[in-house]
This record gives C-alpha cells, sequence and structure tokens, in this order.
C-alpha cells in the first residue's frame, strides 16, 4: 500500500548532503536551505542505518537468523538480480544489506499545502534541489515542524516513510540497505519497492518531484508486472492484483476530489465560501471511499487512516506520485520497451529545464515507436 503510512518516498540523499555541506563549511542559514541542526540530525539518522546494516549474505548464514527472515532475505536478493539483469536498473551495493532499526518507519515526512490550495510548500538543498517534503529521522523533529507550519495558518500531513533512497550516492557506505520497515511485505509489493528506489538512482532532475516520482513509480509498475509474471504463484499474483484494484479506486476517488478542490480554489467566490466547500467535497470523498469500501474491498480497512487525515497536503503530495505515470509507460512502450533506452531518454529529459522537459517528456510519450519490440 503506497498511502497509509507505507508509500515510498524519497529522502534525497539527506545524509550525503549534510556531511558535504558541514565539511565545507558552507551549510546555508536561510530558510530555503535549512539549519545545521537539521542537517546534523540527517547526518546521525543516515549514519545509524549504516551502523545496523551488514551483508545479507551473513544475516542469512548467522545460525540466530529467524527462518522466516532468512527467507525473505533470500527472495529479496533474487528481486535484486532480477532488477538488475532484467530491468537493467543500476548494479551496486544498494540492498546488498540488512538492518533492523527497531521502528516501523525509517523516516517521517511533513508535507504541507496552504489551506486554499493543492500547491505543496517546497524545500531546497544543496545536491538535489527542492522537494516537495522535508524528512526527519526522529518523530519529534517532524511533528516540532508540523506544529510550526500549522500556526501559520498551513495544511500539514505528517507520514512515516518505510524506505528511502540516497541516490546511490552512499554506495561507497554499502549502500541503501533493506529495512524491516518493509521486508515482510507481500511479494508483489516489495518487489516494486526496491526497483522504485533503484529507478531512483537512475536519473533525477533536482527540481522536479512529480517528474522524479512518477518515473520511480512507472519502473516500478512495469518491473513488477514482470517479476509477477515471471516468478510469483498465483496466489500471490492474485493477492498483488487486489491490491492493485484497490490503488486503482484510490487514485479515482482522490483524483475527483482534487479535480473538485482545484476547481473550486480557482473560483471567484469569498474565501469563507471556499472553506465551506471544502468542508463538503472533503466530506463527500470520505462517504465516497466508505461506499467503496464496503462494496468493493469486502470491507478492507487499509486506507482509514489516510482519508481520516486527508487534507490538501496528503492530496497534493498523492498527486505528486501519478500525475506523469502514463507518460513515462507511453515512453516506456515508444522506446521498443527497452530499458537502456528508455533509461538514456528520461536521463536526457531530467537535464532539461522544467518546462522544456515536461513539454518534451509529452511530445516524447506520444512520438512513434524508436524500434522493435523485445
Amino acid at each position: 500500500m503506497r498511502f497509509t503510512g507505507k508509500h515510498i518516498a524519497l529522502m534525497a540523499a539527506a545524509g550525503v548532503v549534510a556531511l558535504a555541506a558541514l565539511a565545507a563549511g558552507t551549510v546555508c542559514l536561510t530558510s530555503g536551505c535549512g539549519t545545521i541542526g537539521y542537517y546534523a540530525q540527517a547526518v546521525g539518522g543516515h549514519l545509524e542505518i549504516v551502523g545496523k546494516s551488514r551483508s545479507i549474505s551473513g544475516w542469512i548464514d548467522a545460525e540466530g537468523t529467524e527462518p522466516r527472515l532468512r527467507e525473505r532475505l533470500q527472495l529479496a536478493q533474487r528481486m535484486r538480480d532480477f532488477a538488475v539483469q532484467e530491468l537493467k536498473l543500476p548494479d551496486n551495493a544498494s540492498y546488498r544489506r540488512y538492518a533492523d532499526l527497531g521502528r516501523s518507519a525509517v523516516v517521517w515526512n511533513v508535507v504541507a499545502a496552504p489551506e486554499l490550495s493543492l500547491t505543496l510548500k517546497t524545500w531546497c538543498f544543496p545536491v538535489v534541489g527542492c522537494v516537495g517534503y522535508r524528512g526527519y529521522f526522529d518523530r519529534a523533529g517532524a511533528d516540532a515542524l508540523a506544529g510550526e507550519l500549522k500556526a501559520q495558518g498551513l495544511d500539514v500531513n505528517v507520514y512515516g516513510v518505510p524506505a528511502y533512497s540516497t541516490l546511490g550516492q552512499t554506495n561507497w557506505m554499502g549502500g541503501d540497505p533493506i529495512l524491516n520497515t518493509f521486508i515482510y511485505w507481500g511479494e508483489g509489493e516489495l518487489a516494486k519497492l526496491m526497483f522504485h528506489e533503484l529507478a531512483h538512482q537512475v536519473a533525477y532532475a533536482g527540481d522536479d518531484t512529480t517528474f522524479n516520482e512518477s518515473f520511480a513509480v512507472a519502473v516500478e509498475r512495469i518491473g513488477g508486472a514482470r517479476w509477477l509474471e515471471q516468478h510469483a504463484t498465483p496466489e500471490v499474483r492474485q493477492a498483488d492484483a487486489d491490491a492493485a484494484q484497490r490503488r486503482v479506486d484510490f487514485r479515482a476517488i482522490t483524483q475527483r476530489a482534487r479535480t473538485s478542490l482545484e476547481t473550486l480554489y480557482a473560483s471567484a467566490i469569498t474565501e469563507a465560501e471556499k472553506r465551506e466547500r471544502k468542508a463538503g467535497l472533503l466530506a463527500a470523498m470520505r462517504a465516497e471511499y466508505e461506499q467503496v469500501k464496503a462494496t468493493r474491498w469486502n470491507g478492507f480497512a487499509g486506507y482509514d487512516g489516510w482519508f481520516a487525515r486527508a487534507n490538501n497536503a496528503s492530496l497534493g503530495v498523492q498527486a505528486a506520485y501519478n500525475e506523469l505515470v502514463p507518460q513515462f509507460e507511453q515512453l516506456f512502450e515508444r522506446q521498443g520497451r527497452d530499458f537502456e533506452r528508455f533509461y538514456a531518454e528520461v536521463k536526457r529529459l531530467a537535464e532539461l529545464p522544467k518546462a522544456e522537459r515536461r513539454a518534451a517528456l509529452a511530445a516524447a510519450s506520444a512520438a512513434a515507436p524508436a524500434g522493435g519490440r523485445r
């Protein structure tokens, strides 16, 4: 599941950025770049993960490793090899180690949006550019920032993140490890998570969260479908299909709500009227969810928390993960379903200015196929 505390969010190499900034003595003290304290917690959090991780082969061979964990680590390594051999994702140290952090999330992300807008507040960092969230390894830090933002009148959401990517910048330190926060996920979800995070190491546009996340989601969907087709049991494929249908329904419900809210916020009525109608639209979205849960999901309640907390911020970040996915999927088809050609084109697009990048992606995804299928 992606949006109930289990969806994947990019921490954007926070530990690496902090180390480089502190070492160079150039940490920016403005609101746009953050504070020394923020970078310090990023350094400490990342080093904690590094210190707790060890090779998966070591875990597998250790006598004290629980059989269930050993089996899942073996499965994860088969997925990691598949990512390299079949999906042409980077062959490096990432996801070759495992760490048990003793908690349910690796970081907590804070997202915020104005009371009458779905546009996310952004924070900017050296190297990785601007992103629509701020991540903390300590929940208390995230809650403190959330309180400050709420006091400014913003809609705010804090959510736990089970995995994060350092964009391949820490492979010299052992790379991003597999964590206890997601090792026991369903087989399809585990595979997709790894493919998603590895995709962030392929291409990254420093000023475009939606581009980055939509690309990674496209890779996870394409790669996940291939893994399930080639390696999963019928039972696993059915469970993943059920989860996928729930995500389709979830996206449809939230897309309708976002469209209605965007229309409302752009209208010429008073702010007081907008606030009243906003409350009505959110209530209607929650009512639709309850109906779908009862009639299509057999009472599955995994999204209850998300809908209970839903606001402009959570709707805004949810959109960032899906807006451009169809264009990336079309681009993959246009590149003859060839991963290497697909990645090369995405890297080229990532180097363009944002407006030009979006226009070029739309044009490239609609162009004639670049070659045969394989």
